[in-house]
């Protein structure tokens, strides 16, 4: 649904993970116990709620992010990548002793990711109750989930639109789920939190559900629907998921349909998918415009 066209602010407030990104790249993933050898190595600015701040700002809204970050160099590069990009880290991004997040991931030949986390100061980001400058709160589970649930119920005081990306997969309580707006799992995580039709019965108002090359599924209590996927060639899937919740977000701030918000969002995605890396994959909104003028999405 979009944001409350009521509410003077038209921001996205994400409520997130930041983390360095340390990305392998591989012919395949390794079996349990087995060793392969790399053919690249590269360090990328990363987590869920940057990654996701960073779509949102590129597709045009005024975004804020609200995360912990260690006090060392990974840190200082995190916050000077989201400046890089737009995104308002002066308020309330919080520092302190633990070190700043990793994640270890390796990338296949066919361009399909395996990816550890290691939250750091994540594991420390505590519930952020003054959104009055939102019209948007998109939040995802690499930070405590009791935090993202007592900042959901205060957005919903609030009247922001609250949009939950339930990854990764990890118990969900029910009480967050319907302070949710909009859930965006993918295929994996919609049936770990039971189904669409649970989540509708909690009072989910829409699913949508990413499919990756099967386009994206978007169901509310009228009915379900399916978009078409984007047709590209695919090098690095890392960070397409948070384009999508990201941009999603930034088109529904913007006043911009359901519907129409999610085919920019899955052209952003889709086109993520052809650049390394996941903050530096993320593209901007001419970009997007002019891929969606050049492309047809695939039948």
């Amino acid at each position: 649904m979009p944001a409350d066209p009521s509410r003077s602010a038209a921001r996205v407030v994400v409520f997130g993970s930041a983390n360095l990104d340390l990305v392998a790249t591989t012919e395949r993933h390794p079996l349990p116990g087995e060793t392969v050898l790399g053919s690249t190595f590269a360090e990328h600015p990363g987590g869920k709620g940057l990654n996701q701040a960073v779509a949102a700002s590129q597709s045009g809204a005024d975004t804020s992010l609200v995360a912990a970050l260690g006090t060392d160099a990974a840190g200082d590069s995190l916050l000077r990548v989201a400046a890089s990009a737009g995104v308002d880290t002066a308020d309330c991004v919080r520092r302190d002793d633990h070190p700043t997040g990793r994640a270890l991931i390796t990338v296949d030949g066919h361009g399909e990711n395996s990816i550890v986390v290691v939250p750091g100061a994540n594991a420390t980001l505590q519930a952020h109750t003054a959104l009055t400058e939102g019209s948007v709160l998109l939040a995802q589970l690499e930070v405590p989930v009791d935090s993202v649930a007592l900042t959901f119920a205060a957005a919903r005081r609030l009247g922001l639109t609250t949009i939950l990306n339930p990854a990764p997969a990890a118990h969900v309580p029910d009480s967050l789920l319907s302070d949710c707006d909009i859930v965006v799992p993918n295929q994996h995580e919609v049936d770990r939190l039971g189904g669409v039709a649970r989540l509708l019965a909690l009072g989910v108002r829409t699913v949508i559900v990413t499919l990756g090359g099967d386009g994206v599924l978007v169901a509310d209590p009228s009915g379900r629907r399916t978009h078409r996927a984007w047709e590209v060639s695919p090098i690095d899937t890392t960070g397409a998921g948070d384009t999508f919740c990201g941009a999603l977000s930034a088109r529904l701030s913007m006043g911009h349909g359901l519907e129409a918000a999610v085919d920019w969002a899955a052209a952003a995605a889709a086109l993520a998918t052809t650049v390394p890396g996941a903050v530096p994959s993320i593209p901007d909104a001419d970009q997007v415009e002019r891929f969606i003028r050049a492309s047809r999405p695939r039948a």
